[in-house]
């Protein structure tokens, strides 16, 4: 085949998977080496046999979540102050007491499981040690504590992050939160602000405001979802949960918004405004101090690319924050190549990389 129809077709190719090089928004004067991160300079083709946001999402979610060998080598199981469990699973725990450590926050259902594809990226490409955060009530934690949040609570972060600076003072901390798990981490740096243990932080398809966000599902993985977390956090612990009065509420849920408006006691909240105002990460974003890279695909079905738009230009004005968007990815999936491996795990680990170098001159 001539060399030009060769290339006229790879770029038919491409125009059909939608192959674009990033669009990233940023302060004139960033903190962030984002010339520096070539994947930023080149354009991110998906997986050809997955070409569409639905397909990269359908093969993270039956395939990719799924693993029979583990690869964590330690966990920790912790008790927070009012009761509840939680636990640190570890990958690289034995390197060198000074190697970086990267914390990652998990999405809504998360589980060790789910999240071992980026774990273990994460680990190979920096070759650092990487800690799941895993929140009460998720996987196979107990529920001790009548008390679940779907975005988390920054006070049992807090416990966690104490736990591991205390087992490994020297290490600097990363930290990446997925979905819903960015939700926790920006409320967790926005709150603690200039006193946060993290070097920078990475972002991954959030969701933004958080009073909002689920009214823009696409209608099948808003009803995919509610049925998921139903059964997760309510059905799974129901037996801890009967002193919640609003309990048959969460029950008959039809949507993902009533799910969340209706979780405030079991949250630990005496309404849905005081529950609203604790877990809504834009609240405190503008107090955010260290570097945030955020990363959203236009095609997300799940966190829809218009909730960043109200917040674009006081982004923009942030010297620390950065956002990259690209067409395609769908959520949390970012499929490249024959093999499915994931363009947005590179990110993180080059962006880790050459904020530790540069913190480190």
């Amino acid at each position: 085949m001539p060399k030009n129809a060769i290339k006229a077709l790879n770029t038919r190719i491409d125009q059909w998977l939608g192959t674009a090089t990033p669009t990233v928004h940023h302060h004139p004067n960033t903190q962030i080496p984002v010339q520096h991160l070539t994947q930023l300079q080149q354009p991110y083709r998906p997986t050809p046999w997955l070409p569409n946001t639905h397909m990269q999402l359908f093969f993270f979610d039956l395939f990719r979540k799924k693993h029979k060998v583990s690869i964590y080598d330690h966990r920790d199981t912790l008790r927070m102050s009012d009761g509840g469990t939680t636990e640190l699973c570890w990958v690289n725990h034995d390197l060198p007491a000074h190697t970086p450590t990267i914390v990652v926050l998990h999405t809504i259902t998360g589980t060790p499981d789910s999240m071992q594809e980026l774990i273990r990226d994460l680990a190979r490409d920096t070759g650092w040690r990487v800690v799941l955060c895993l929140r009460r009530g998720h996987a196979h934690l107990p529920l001790t504590s009548a008390k679940i949040s779907l975005f988390g609570c920054t006070q049992d972060l807090k416990a966690q992050l104490q736990f591991i600076q205390q087992r490994f003072p020297q290490s600097p901390l990363y930290a990446i939160g997925s979905s819903a798990g960015s939700g926790l981490l920006v409320r967790y740096l926005g709150e603690h602000a200039d006193q946060v243990e993290f070097k920078a932080a990475f972002a991954y398809c959030p969701g933004y405001n958080t009073d909002e966000a689920f009214e823009k599902a696409l209608p099948f993985y808003d009803w995919i979802m509610t049925k998921k977390l139903k059964a997760k956090f309510v059905t799974r612990h129901l037996a801890q949960l009967q002193s919640v009065r609003n309990l048959s509420t969460l029950q008959q849920a039809k949507s993902l918004a009533e799910f969340q408006a209706n979780m405030y006691e079991l949250a630990g909240f005496s309404s849905a405004t005081a529950y609203a105002d604790a877990i809504n990460p834009m609240g405190v974003f503008e107090r955010v101090s260290i570097p945030l890279m955020i990363l959203n695909a236009q095609d997300d079905p799940v966190c829809n690319i218009d909730n960043v738009q109200p917040y674009l230009s006081s982004m923009t004005q942030m010297k620390n924050v950065t956002l990259v968007v690209t067409p395609k990815g769908s959520h949390c999936a970012y499929y490249e190549g024959w093999r499915a491996t994931s363009w947005a795990h590179r990110l993180m680990a080059d962006f880790f990389l050459k904020m530790h170098a540069q913190s480190s001159v």
